[in-house]
């Protein structure tokens, strides 16, 4: 777990946002920053961040719902979210675990994720929902 990143103390509820402030979110972060990884999947390839998770009531949506949009491709299970005006994805309700929703590190408040070290790499193009 990750208390601080930089200079920045992670909040029991940290604001999180896109890029251009019309998607704010509040998430519930008692143990600060778990897990922070990056995913080989055919999506995270191409998006780049580093993601870690929270409940699924851990996460609210404060403001922007109207401009989130919703994309969902392969078994159609995970839910990627991102603001339709600056293109930032924000979080993504997971397809391995949909009790949790997985977020963008880099959308919170104060928070640098490249500050964060060795953040390892999932095998999301084998998937575990894929396995038997």
């Amino acid at each position: 777990m990750i208390k601080r990143v930089g200079d920045t103390d992670i909040q029991l509820t940290h604001k999180a946002s896109c890029h251009c402030g019309a998607v704010e979110l509040e998430i519930d972060l008692p143990d600060g920053i778990v897990d922070p990884r990056r995913c080989d999947c055919s999506i995270c390839r191409r998006k780049g961040t580093v993601m870690a998770s929270a409940f699924l009531s851990g996460i609210r949506v404060v403001k922007g719902e109207d401009v989130l949009k919703l994309y969902q491709f392969n078994t159609n299970k995970a839910k990627h979210y991102f603001c339709s005006v600056c293109g930032i994805y924000t979080h993504h309700q997971r397809r391995s675990d949909t009790n949790l929703y997985g977020y963008n590190v880099g959308c919170l408040e104060g928070v640098n994720p490249f500050l964060i070290p060795d953040v390892p790499v999932n095998d999301g193009v084998n998937h575990p929902a894929d396995r038997l």
